[in-house]
């Protein structure tokens, strides 16, 4: 390695914050006018507007944000995407390039010292580039150097589980499948992904309790929901679209109830983008009830209603509670509530911090309503008892059948743009043995059946210098991940590390003894193969399989596609392979036939594919077919409510985005929906928790996290007084990931508590 310091977390320097007015409502004018500076900075007007024409369109390419789903029938011509789906395409296109030159006369440390910010802004990463033990610059290498190298890497390991091949949810169907098939020919079941940071929880729940681990619900639904619950979510800034589809709720007559720490702008109101006659004014509006709840505190805030609810259904039997439903599909209901006769509301109360009669006009209105659908996101998944948060609200859609009916059920709203299609396509741990066995019939070769390891469980092995070659399949490794530092210490003990890129980020400066950046084509560029033109194809959030074809030439002649690249490693590092991986790139639908031979639901796949709109995948949720768990049935579960005790002046932390950021891609400095400019380096704190700790707007504090007689610091953040419950804070990551121990994770899915950090604050 160098000896120059290499900085694996942001600089500590602040930008000079500036404030604005909150907007009474998300989207609309200013929402429209930010996507077009956006583009028309970073690819040109003209070019710009053709891109956005393509996006999320029929014919076009699935936009590189976030798996909200399409309609099924017509497509908007105008705006058939969001604020920062617009943003991320336009940071795809961008006219600013990441070339050998450009790495000859920027040194890796010095590139440390940028912000995240300013890293992304330098553009596409145009050939594949190395660097050396002892060296401080990237320098050109040829593709052949370079998968040749991956393959003495990988060759020279003393077991297969001494690697690590990491996946981002951005990669095709036909990259995600090709990848697993390699990693597991090679011998390891080691493909952690970034699943393993967001909603691994959610499908941890989900199959327990349901029997499928992806949500039951399909975009119409929200034109026949009754009444909507929105968990620990922002879709006004991680998910814009979503609000069309709870306009749609409101307009046919049905509620919204909005459960968060932070009273999200796009929950509120908003200003149909579609619509050129609503881009001004006060807006729609959205949610009719909202619940203020303190960090982590959702079970015991669910358990009141549940408990509200069962003596509702006690005053006037039958007409609560689906009787009918419990019985036929259900198992568990008498445990369940004789759990629920056990718990105090008085004593539940405190950990929620809502007033009782804001939680009873909730229950109310829940009490009423018979199509129900829950949308949550990581808000409900990154904490200690996240499972515990799943299962709870699946006792709630329980309790009124509305599992398996139009208008009703689960809906985990994920991030990446096919993260669950790559699940679907083998990238997991943990596989199933039915999996494994289609796998070794189609292809013959022995699969391992160890389970490998997940993201927190990868971390530690790089660490202990247990794995020694680290392959990142897209994403920003570093900048995702939880405890910063030792996250980077843990790259660093590697002796290769390679991410398949398109831009540059922190996670490329943060590496082994020797390092390879592999570039990739991406979603709007077009993908030529021997055969001819190709596409891929993804799975959005809600199970539909669809084709994504880019349209703009390659940026650069020395860019492969993903299923290229993972080809070009197979045949490296394979020593006994009898796949033909070149044939499999010659025409994609080779690659799609292998799919359809192993993986259920996918009959006819190049066929389906080709329709416009995609096709569904089977959801036995969905149709009320719970045979899938354990006992048969959809089952109910006893949870526990957060096991937190603060000791005084401490807070829970969670991590939240900016408006001008999607995961750790930061498009912008700003944070229009919550007032900040200019500025990401800020903790949101209530103004008594303020006032007691002696703190005024604006001072400079250093943030420690305490966990396990461990402490973890990050420098340099600004106080923001803002509505936020008492004893609760938030900041925004990557910064503060530093202060989220690695160790501290959700019981059985192992994900990261990024949303519950014990800190204090201390004025500098």
């Amino acid at each position: 390695m160098s000896t120059k310091k290499i900085h694996a977390q942001p600089p500590e320097k602040l930008t000079g914050i500036e404030f604005k007015k909150i907007p009474s409502s998300a989207v609309g004018y200013k929402a429209i006018k930010s996507a077009i500076t956006h583009i028309k900075e970073e690819v040109g007007l003209v070019k710009g507007i053709g891109l956005l024409a393509k996006l999320n369109q029929k014919n076009g390419f699935d936009c590189p944000g976030c798996a909200w789903p399409d309609p099924d029938e017509k497509r908007a011509f105008l705006a058939e995407y969001c604020e920062n789906g617009a943003k991320a395409v336009a940071e795809e296109a961008t006219k600013n390039r990441v070339s050998p030159l450009f790495f000859a006369t920027h040194s890796i440390s010095k590139l440390s010292e940028l912000s995240d910010y300013e890293i992304g802004k330098k553009g596409r990463i145009t050939h594949p580039v190395v660097v050396y033990e002892g060296r401080d610059h990237y320098e050109e290498i040829s593709w052949e150097d370079a998968f040749n190298m991956i393959g003495k890497e990988l060759k020279s390991l003393t077991s297969p589980d001494e690697a690590i091949f990491y996946t981002s949810g951005r990669t095709s169907n036909e990259a995600a499948f090709l990848y697993q098939l390699f990693v597991r020919k090679f011998g390891t079941n080691n493909l952690p992904d970034c699943s393993n940071m967001c909603h691994e929880s959610s499908g941890t729940a989900l199959t327990e309790t349901l029997g499928i681990g992806k949500g039951s619900v399909t975009l119409d639904d929200f034109n026949h929901a009754e009444l909507v619950i929105v968990m620990g979510q922002n879709p006004g800034t991680n998910h814009p679209r979503m609000l069309s589809a709870l306009g749609e709720t409101k307009k046919r007559g049905g509620k919204i109830i909005t459960i968060n720490p932070l009273p999200e702008v796009g929950l509120m109101r908003y200003n149909d983008p579609q619509n050129p006659i609503k881009w001004i004014g006060k807006g729609q509006k959205l949610t009719d009830v909202f619940l203020q709840v303190k960090i982590n505190g959702d079970v015991a805030l669910l358990k009141i209603i549940l408990k509200l609810l069962w003596q509702k259904e006690q005053e006037t039997p039958g007409a609560i509670f689906d009787h009918e439903f419990i019985k036929t599909n259900t198992t568990g209901y008498e445990d369940f509530i004789t759990d629920v006769e056990t718990y105090s509301i008085e004593k539940l109360i405190p950990q929620t911090g809502i007033d009782f009669k804001i939680i009873e006009e909730a229950a109310t209105l829940i009490a009423q309503k018979k199509k129900i659908i829950i949308c949550w996101a990581m808000g409900l998944t990154q904490h200690k008892n996240s499972v515990d948060n799943i299962r709870e609200l699946v006792n709630l859609l329980l309790l009124k059948g509305s599992i398996g009916k139009q208008g009703a059920g689960t809906c985990p709203v994920r991030g990446h743009s096919n993260v669950q299609g790559d699940r679907t396509m083998g990238i997991w741990e943990k596989p199933k043995e039915d999996f494994l066995d289609n796998l070794e019939k189609e292809f013959n070769f022995k699969a391992p059946r160890n389970h490998g390891y997940d993201v927190v469980d990868a971390i530690e092995a790089m660490h202990q210098r247990k794995a020694r070659v680290f392959i990142g399949m897209g994403g920003n490794f570093l900048s995702a991940s939880p405890d910063t530092e030792y996250t980077a210490k843990a790259l660093q003990n590697c002796d290769l590390t390679v991410h398949v890129s398109t831009k540059l980020n922190r996670s490329h400066l943060i590496h082994g003894k020797k390092a390879l950046i592999l570039p990739c084509l991406g979603r709007s560029e077009k993908d030529v193969q021997e055969k001819g033109i190709q596409f891929v194809s993804v799975e959005n959030s809600m199970g539909v399989v669809h084709a994504s074809s880019g349209h703009l030439a390659p940026l650069s002649e020395s860019l492969l596609s993903e299923p290229a690249i993972v080809a070009g490693m197979a045949k490296a590092s394979l020593s006994n392979t009898t796949l033909n991986w070149a044939e499999l790139i010659k025409d994609y639908d080779g690659i799609r036939d292998k799919i359809e031979a192993t993986i259920p639901g996918f009959e006819n796949y190049n066929n389906r594919v080709r329709e416009k709109g995609g096709f569904y995948l089977p959801n036995t949720a969905r149709n009320k077919d719970f045979s899938p768990t354990l006992t048969g049935k959809a089952n109910f579960t006893i949870n526990a409510v957060s096991d937190i005790v603060l000791q005084k002046n401490q807070l829970i932390m969670m991590t939240i985005r900016t408006h001008d950021q999607y995961n750790t891609t930061i498009y912008g400095l700003d944070d229009r929906y919550r007032g900040i400019i200019n500025e990401r380096r800020v903790i949101f704190m209530n103004p008594t928790d303020m006032k007691e700790q002696g703190l005024e707007k604006l001072d400079t504090v250093d943030l420690i996290s305490h966990f396990n007689q461990e402490q973890r610091i990050a420098k340099s953040f600004l106080v923001i007084p803002y509505s936020i419950p008492k004893q609760c804070s938030a900041t925004y990551f990557p910064e503060a990931n530093v202060l989220v121990p690695l160790q501290s994770k959700a019981r059985i899915s192992n994900t990261p508590t990024s949303k519950t950090i014990i800190i204090t604050v201390h004025k500098k």
